[in-house]
């Protein structure tokens, strides 16, 4: 490339996307809106993307991916159950609170009819935050709830307080996080 700096068109569209469905819903992202503010050319996001819903399940996994990515390292993994959910909690929460489009078009998403297949893409790419709730000393814990319900009671709540342009205190994170703990574990 001959300009001074190479532009990631994929991941600008993702972005686009990102941004514009946090912004207006998936009805106010058509694919000519993502291009236009990806600053390509309309038939470039297809060049990328066969479709829309491969653009979106694209830009969820990107979205996922980079959530564990930022929040495991902040976690000890060897702490008890409790332990390790409210740093998980608390980490998934400060890292949406950075860049609350990534919320708000994961409250979009889970609201949607593409929710079903992006959850089943995710689960099939080996996601470590999955893997982590999983793992038998936490699932032994639980509720006996579908774990669609056990995500909206906890990693849920976060995503929605963020895109939902509610901040919290120190001391309301930790209140919170812990208050989904109870909410989805016995005794």
């Amino acid at each position: 490339m001959t300009t001074a700096r190479a532009i990631d068109r994929p991941a600008a569209i993702r972005a686009a996307l990102r941004d514009l469905v946090a912004e207006r819903g998936f009805h106010g992202a058509s694919m000519g809106a993502v291009a236009k503010r990806a600053e390509v050319a309309a038939g470039t996001a297809y060049v990328h993307y066969e479709s829309k819903d491969e653009l979106v399940y694209a830009t969820y996994l990107e979205i996922k991916h980079a959530l564990s990515e930022a929040v495991l390292p902040q976690v000890d993994l060897d702490a008890p159950p409790k332990q390790r959910f409210i740093q998980l909690w608390t980490a998934i929460y400060h890292h949406y609170r950075e860049e609350p489009t990534r919320a708000g078009f994961l409250a979009q998403l889970e609201a949607s009819p593409f929710y079903d297949e992006a959850a089943r893409r995710l689960e099939e790419s080996g996601d470590p935050l999955l893997e982590q709730a999983a793992r038998p000393d936490l699932i032994e814990l639980l509720v006996e709830l579908p774990m669609d319900v056990i995500a909206a009671l906890t990693l849920g709540v976060a995503v929605r307080l963020v895109a939902g342009g509610i901040a919290l205190s120190a001391r309301e994170v930790e209140t919170v996080a812990e208050s989904c703990w109870r909410a989805v574990t016995v005794g």
